[in-house]
């Protein structure tokens, strides 16, 4: 039977959703230590969870993949609400209510043969948001018929310090008294103390769950289980380029994945081959996001050395970062030599890093420590393939220039 080409393009924005978070578990690969974490929390009452790390790292899609698996197995019920900047600590849970309301009004919950067990007519019962007392209360008399998890996404967009001190103080409040609730709070940042301020009464209470830039094993599980649901293949040597220009980004994998297959797939091909992801970076890098193209042609701009610094920027999206993504100056020197296939001393791209780490260049680095101490990161994750792609397409590198391990063939897995 012929495949149907036009289908399979279509099809395949469905598999592979560069947009959203992912849903469905057989697309979420790896982040084994990271489930296993969250699911222990949510089977001891008094523990919660924080989920941090950097944009793009998947934190949404693991917390949707959890609480669909929680869900469809025990008689759990899911808040989730997503942080805004206007938020106050009511109207955080005025909107955390809602959603569990709504499931009170729902006939089932997962499978239809599953009882909803908020469903059931219960008395009125008040609804108080404005004082951690007050929603431990509240959550007390809910999480009798059921077990909670009430999920904040985007916690770190929360501007009102008084809403994380009366957050701290709720999380606090439904340990203490070992309340059947999971709160899980979903945040950018590098640790701990930067989304809950220094709390520190809360440490005991909270599993802290740091979710890193995938490894390459778990973008090829993504690959992998994608073009398994589409019933097509990719040839090892494609693959691993979009592992290496994913550089640990599940959003870009899924981006690249798109482009590459209906390059394929318009040439009625049924195989991605290198040739089909070289037009899905093309495609990509012209269609990327326009705030980051502006930044990194701010960044690159320069009347002398027309190239200074977009191989400094460059070296810097190919050194050895630390599990924050940090770099270090050696790490760029080490770097900027491969590019320049020439021993670097800093003398040459000192200057460089601290012009890209000022307002002049866009900020496009973010520079921390002091003297010889600094060390740097990218501004924004998705930067780092963005900047990877634009040299091999500059011709600043070659793609046999990236890291090429040949690893053991992979299988789509799961911990589910």
């Amino acid at each position: 039977m012929n495949p149907d080409f036009d289908a399979l393009i279509f099809q395949t924005g469905a598999v592979f959703t560069p947009g959203a978070p992912v849903n469905e578990r057989e697309l979420f690969a790896g982040r084994k230590e990271q489930v296993l974490k969250i699911i222990d929390a949510v089977s001891q009452r008094g523990c919660h969870v924080i989920l941090y790390g950097e944009r793009g790292t998947g934190k949404t899609s693991l917390s949707n993949m959890i609480t669909a698996f929680l869900a469809k197995r025990q008689a759990f019920v899911v808040s989730r609400t997503n942080c805004d900047i206007s938020d106050t600590y009511s109207t955080l849970w005025v909107k955390a209510f809602k959603d569990i309301e709504a499931a009170r009004r729902q006939p089932s919950i997962g499978f239809p043969a599953l009882r909803n067990p908020l469903a059931a007519p219960a008395p009125e019962q008040a609804v108080h948001s404005e004082t951690p007392d007050g929603v431990r209360r509240t959550l007390e008399a809910l999480s009798g018929a059921a077990s909670l998890i009430v999920i904040f996404d985007e916690f770190d967009r929360i501007r009102h310090p008084e809403a994380v001190t009366a957050m701290a103080d709720t999380i606090k409040a439904l340990s203490d008294y070992a309340v059947n609730v999971t709160v899980l709070l979903i945040g950018v940042a590098d640790s701990v103390d930067e989304l809950i301020r220094e709390h520190q009464s809360i440490e005991r209470a909270l599993i802290q769950v740091h979710m890193p830039a995938m490894a390459d094993d778990e973008i090829r599980g993504i690959i992998v289980g994608g073009f398994d649901r589409l019933g097509m293949e990719i040839d090892f040597e494609a693959c691993e380029d979009l592992v290496h220009f994913s550089q640990g980004v599940p959003y870009i994998t899924h981006l690249l994945c798109i482009y590459g297959i209906r390059a394929a797939l318009r040439a009625h091909s049924m195989t991605v081959c290198p040739e089909h992801v070289e037009q899905g970076v093309n495609k990509a890098l012209d269609q990327w996001q326009q705030s980051i193209k502006a930044l990194y042609n701010e960044a690159v701009w320069s009347e002398q050395d027309s190239d200074l610094y977009r191989e400094v920027l460059l070296a810097c999206a190919l050194a050895e970062v630390d599990e924050q993504r940090y770099f270090t100056l050696p790490a760029v020197k080490a770097a900027l030599s491969r590019v320049r296939s020439a021993l670097c001393e800093p003398m040459v791209f000192a200057r460089a890093l601290k012009d890209l780490s000022e307002p002049g260049r866009g900020n496009i680095l973010h520079r921390i420590g002091e003297g010889h101490r600094h060390r740097f990161r990218l501004f924004n994750p998705n930067l780092r393939p963005y900047i990877v792609m634009r040299g091999v397409r500059d011709n600043l590198i070659s793609k046999q220039m990236l890291d090429r391990e040949a690893p053991a063939p992979v299988e789509a897995e799961s911990v589910f």
